[in-house]
Parts: structure tokens; sequence; C-alpha cells
């Protein structure tokens, strides 16, 4: 495994791990600003790699806060140790994320952040969106940056294999496989109003966890994946009733 570090836009940098055994990378984005943000943690067994990438753009000690999308290894398992690394960084994250996981797992209490709540960092500003069992975890949420129109879209377009660090081709067919392959989605009556909702945000980049940096129609893209969900959801629905 090696970890790279691009920059994929205005201060905001893309650390990406593939992990061969998984045929996937694990990504986590620093957002450069006057108090650093990290969206996603990486894996405990990723965090000194991780770290090493970072210190290539700033020292890991000047992380001010620390966030993720829901609670699962890959999104918060090295959390601790980047506490432990930054002493003035704080875990940040959706009021049900705080209540039902992070408020006992992080090693420092906690920010808790209310649907539509923002984060000024000095230079930019980010917002916390409730997303919950979107794509699962009834903790689920992401992060948007006001300033560049990022959406840390998560685990939302997981696409299997390596991939470049940035791309505008189409990440809605590759998503739709891997959803085939791992039926990872939560389907409810709200996944696709939820993710259409997000669409209404027009963002510039999606930052994927699992895939590229998307740079195509970010609302596009999002639309087309909340269409194929409502069918899904449909179709589980008309075979239950038989």
């Amino acid at each position: 495994m090696s970890t790279t570090i691009d920059e994929v836009g205005d201060r905001i940098y893309r650390i990406s791990t593939f992990v061969e055994a998984a045929n996937l990378p694990f990504n986590q984005y620093l957002i450069d600003a006057d108090e650093p943000l990290l969206f996603h943690t990486g894996l405990r067994a990723l965090f000194p790699d991780v770290r090493a990438a970072i210190d290539r753009v700033l020292p890991t000690d000047r992380l001010r806060w620390v966030s993720f999308g829901h609670f699962e290894a890959d999104e918060c398992g090295a959390l601790n140790q980047w506490l432990t690394s930054a002493p003035r960084a704080e875990a940040v994250h959706g009021t049900i994320g705080v209540l039902v996981s992070l408020g006992d797992q992080a090693d420092r209490p906690p920010r808790p952040l209310a649907d539509g709540e923002t984060l000024e960092l000095g230079g930019r500003r980010v917002r916390w969106i409730d997303t919950p069992q979107v794509p699962h975890g009834w903790d689920a949420g992401l992060m948007y940056e006001e300033v560049t129109g990022t959406l840390f879209a998560g685990d939302l377009f997981t696409t299997v294999g390596a991939c470049p660090a940035h791309s505008d081709q189409s990440i809605v067919e590759p998503a739709a496989a891997t959803e085939d392959l791992f039926h990872a989605t939560a389907l409810t009556p709200a996944t696709a109003p939820t993710i259409r909702r997000l669409a209404e945000l027009d963002p510039s980049m999606l930052g994927l966890m699992h895939g590229p940096a998307y740079t195509g129609d970010g609302a596009a893209a999002l639309r087309a994946l909340a269409d194929d969900y409502e069918r899904r959801f449909d179709e589980a629905v008309e075979a239950a009733a038989g």
C-alpha cells in the first residue's frame, strides 16, 4: 500500500491509500485553513502513513477539527490517534452521532453540530448536513464547504478499483455496479429525497470516500444516483408485495 496526497481544490487535499485486499481506495480530505479540518480519520492501521502525507502540507499538530460521516472504522478508526497528535484538535459531528457514539468513544469531548449549522475555519466554512440512514447509519451526515462548493460525500458513489485523484468522468454507473456488489445502502422512502436535497447545493466538487474527487456536474450526478436508489426501493417494495 502507498498513501498519496493531492491538492484537488483550492487548499483542499485528498489523501488516499489504495487497499488491494479490499480493492478500494480509502480517502481522507484535509481543508487547509486557519483552523484546519480533516474529514475522515482513516483506519487505525493507516494512521502513520496518513499523518506522514499530511505533514507534507502542514504540521499535523496544527489540526483543529476532525470529522467524518458516520461511525465506522474507515471513517473514524484513528480518531483518538489524531486527538493525541494534535493537542488542540476537537472531534466534530452531528448531534445524533455525538449522543449515540462519539461522546463515549472520543478521548476529548466532541463538538456537536445541528443540521445546517456552520463552523468557521478561517478562510473556509463548513456546514453539517444530517443524512440519517444515507447511505447507512442513524448518525450519518456530510459536510459541505461553502467557500469552494465542495461536498464531502462520504460513502456515496463508492467505486471499486484504483482511480485517479480527481476526475470528471461519470461516477454514477460505477457506483450502481458497486451497490449491486455490496448492497451497502439503506433503502428507505427517504433515501432518494435526501440525496436530491444534496443536489440542491449544486456542488462544484464531490469528495468521495472511495473514489476520486469528482469535478463534473455534481448536482446531476446526485440526482441520477437518487433515481437509481428510488428504482431499487420501488423494486424491493414490489417484490415484497408479491
